[in-house]
């Protein structure tokens, strides 16, 4: 029977771990190995081999420069010509300005030009990789937790930098032994001291958010897709419902897909917001 042939397990796992191997099915499948040795530090057994993950990623990062290449070098011709923006060029520009306008600057504040960089850097990037795993032999570099906890310490040491650049090493400092309101002598000391354990937790807990928050969401719409797709298989030698069960299954996994673009761009954009403001209530918090 069609069930007993088809590990339904095993193509979920397939289709969203990681691994050494490019699946471009049924044309052809590239296992490439571990191309490096395993290096042992510190007890661990480390591999360099870039992952099919990692490989996506770079793809991810190929796609954001020519993204903004070719609508820069559509942006300048059309200038040029004393014409409109309009177009791919004039859709890039107007997707660019509102993460520069409306996601950095606005929860950033005055200041928040200089981070629009890694702001936009940071939205393109995921939302390429978020997407790059709904076209055909395509993967989600973001369903690999490896990856958003990256992501997450990434923006972790941007937001304390910032902190400390803005505020100063006193100041900084003063965001994990804050000052007790109304205390004076040895017992202002105490509870700030007794605080810095909450306030280290605090500054921890919120880049783990994101990366257990955009892990969760890539991944659960891919095993939803995949899950589906099992039950055509499934249902394979049921004489009298299958085409229905198989028809109804292909209509709500094109629904659920439609939801994914929704999904890749919303999760971009979280991710890229909290960071904002994140970033925003660090240099503010002399205020």
């Amino acid at each position: 029977m069609i069930q007993h042939q088809v590990n339904i397990g095993e193509m979920l796992m397939h289709h969203t771990r990681d691994g050494y191997t490019l699946d471009f099915s049924p044309f052809f499948v590239f296992d490439y190995g571990k191309l490096l040795p395993d290096l042992h530090i510190a007890g661990m057994t480390i591999n360099l081999t870039p992952t099919k993950h990692v490989i996506y990623m770079a793809f991810a990062a190929l796609l954001v420069f020519l993204t903004m290449w070719i609508a820069g070098r559509g942006l300048e011709r059309q200038r040029a010509g004393e014409r409109a923006p309009r177009g791919f060029a004039n859709a890039i520009e107007s997707l660019a300005l509102w993460v520069r306008n409306d996601v950095a600057i606005a929860n950033i504040g005055h200041h928040g030009a200089q981070y629009a960089p890694y702001i936009m850097s940071l939205f393109f990037f995921l939302l390429y990789c978020n997407l790059l795993g709904l076209v055909p032999w395509g993967a989600t570099p973001t369903a690999n937790l490896a990856v958003t906890g990256g992501m997450a310490i990434l923006s972790l040491v941007v937001i304390e930098v910032s902190g400390i650049m803005k505020l100063g090493w006193r100041g900084y400092m003063k965001t994990i032994f804050p000052p007790a309101p109304g205390m004076s002598g040895a017992g202002a000391v105490a509870i700030s001291i007794a605080m810095a354990p909450i306030e280290i937790l605090g500054k921890l807990v919120k880049p783990f958010a994101l990366c257990v928050r955009l892990f969760g969401n890539m991944t659960a719409g891919h095993f939803v897709i995949l899950t589906l797709f099992g039950l055509i298989f499934l249902a394979g030698n049921l004489a009298g419902w299958r085409w229905g069960i198989g028809f109804a299954s292909a209509g709500v996994v094109l629904i659920v897909m439609m939801l994914e673009l929704i999904v890749a761009f919303v999760q971009a954009y979280v991710f890229t917001l909290i960071t904002a403001v994140l970033i925003g209530v660090t240099v503010h918090e002399h205020h």
